[in-house]
């Protein structure tokens, strides 16, 4: 007899639900064991901070500690000599302080991350970014209303130059332009505080160099570039209200100061039993620079911060015209370098092996001698720090700093 029809159907049907719940069950076990197996994703997530967690990060570091009297100041170039330093203090008088530094190669970058993680451990957040991102400076600023922009970033130092003269255009015109182009568009917009040079005096023979004195004979591309920056600051003053100090730097010196510069160098020969190289002028003349302790700098860039105006250009309507300044920082006590030579080998009781060389034409100028009385009479600057008593401290500083972190004297 043949069997029904319909006993074959239900056979086929419990075959294929039973079919069915197995693959389902393989398919659950599976995804159970890689769940089980992969926490590693979950620490992913841990290392990398989301971008809300990121963002909190930066608006807590530009909280100053009373809303009613601190800012909250955006310093680019942080992570550099005089970025840290300006940093830190602002931040120990209680401004909320966020940073942007692009960690470049230019010198021993791992230099530069440690003076980030100092900055990290007083409350200060470093973003590293370059200032020509223009995506990432209008996310800081559309995060934070920021009162005031202290800039520093730049392409540092003059021989530099003679090997890559598009990393100085790169920085010091088109990041300067990019950054004043987000200043400029931000509501309120902030007060800006930037790094010119004494460089920019070049080729001008008279002594001491005055804000008034004429600085259209730039002996360097650097220098240049930092002359055009000022001129560029006029324009967006002019055009766009944005208030602006230039301070034009004269030898900064101090603890956590750049490779590059001379008593750097020479301490790091010195301290190897190298020769150092110093130049002289012709017929055996003298080079000299108007050395600044780090901490008078500090000063004068606060000041500087503190006695700006706001911007009347907020909202895209400039209300009138802005304030726009430019002072000389410096110690307004030129010292020959062959001085510098005997203090720092009496300080590091060690006797130079000195090969003297004239002066190349590689834009080093002969002598920088900054006069200060504009400083002194609107910010009340008045350097304390003698030579001798700023590379004590700097010395002090280095052997500490390569003994502990064991990267050779």
């Amino acid at each position: 007899m043949d069997k029904p029809i319909h006993n074959h159907r239900f056979r086929y049907r419990c075959s294929i639900t039973k079919l069915i719940f197995c693959w389902f069950t393989i398919l659950l076990a599976f995804f159970f064991f890689f769940l089980l197996k992969t926490p590693s994703s979950n620490a992913n997530r841990r290392v990398l901070p989301s971008l809300s967690t990121w963002e909190n990060v930066v608006v807590q570091s530009a909280k100053p500690r009373d809303n009613s009297t601190g800012h909250s100041v955006l310093v680019t170039g942080a992570a550099g000599f005089v970025g840290t330093h300006v940093s830190l203090a602002l931040k120990e008088r209680g401004d909320g302080v966020v940073g942007i530094d692009n960690f470049n190669k230019y010198y021993d970058p791992s230099l530069k991350r440690r003076r980030s993680d100092l900055l990290q451990r007083n409350g200060v957040f470093v973003l590293e970014a370059d200032i020509n991102d223009s995506e990432k400076l209008a996310k800081l600023f559309r995060l934070v209303k920021f009162t005031h922009v202290v800039h520093l970033a730049a392409q540092a130092g003059v021989r530099y130059a003679l090997k890559n003269p598009a990393s100085y255009v790169h920085s010091n015109i088109a990041g300067l332009v990019n950054v004043f182009e987000v200043c400029k568009s931000a509501n309120p917009q902030p007060s800006i505080v930037w790094a010119s040079s004494s460089s920019v005096y070049g080729l001008n023979s008279k002594v001491p160099f005055s804000e008034e004195d004429r600085a259209d004979q730039p002996a360097s591309l650097y220098a240049a570039t930092k002359k055009a920056g000022e001129e560029i600051a006029h324009a967006y003053n002019h055009i766009h209200g944005l208030s602006i100090t230039g301070l034009r730097f004269f030898t900064v010196y101090g603890p956590w100061g750049r490779p590059d510069m001379m008593y750097f160098s020479f301490t790091k020969n010195m301290l190897r039993g190298k020769p150092i190289v110093v130049f002289e002028g012709p017929d055996h003349g003298s080079v000299a620079r108007d050395f600044t302790y780090i901490d008078d700098v500090v000063k004068g860039c606060l000041a500087a911060l503190d006695t700006a105006e706001k911007s009347t250009g907020s909202g895209g309507r400039v209300e009138g015209p802005a304030q726009l300044r430019v002072f000389n920082l410096g110690n307004t006590s030129p010292v020959p370098v062959s001085e510098v030579v005997s203090i720092m080998e009496r300080l590091l009781r060690v006797k130079a092996k000195k090969v003297v060389v004239p002066m190349p034409r590689n834009g080093d100028v002969l002598f920088t001698h900054a006069n200060i009385s504009l400083a002194r009479r609107e910010l009340g600057y008045m350097p304390t720090t003698d030579l001798k008593t700023g590379l004590r401290k700097f010395l002090n500083w280095y052997l500490d700093y390569y003994s502990e972190s064991k990267r050779g004297v």
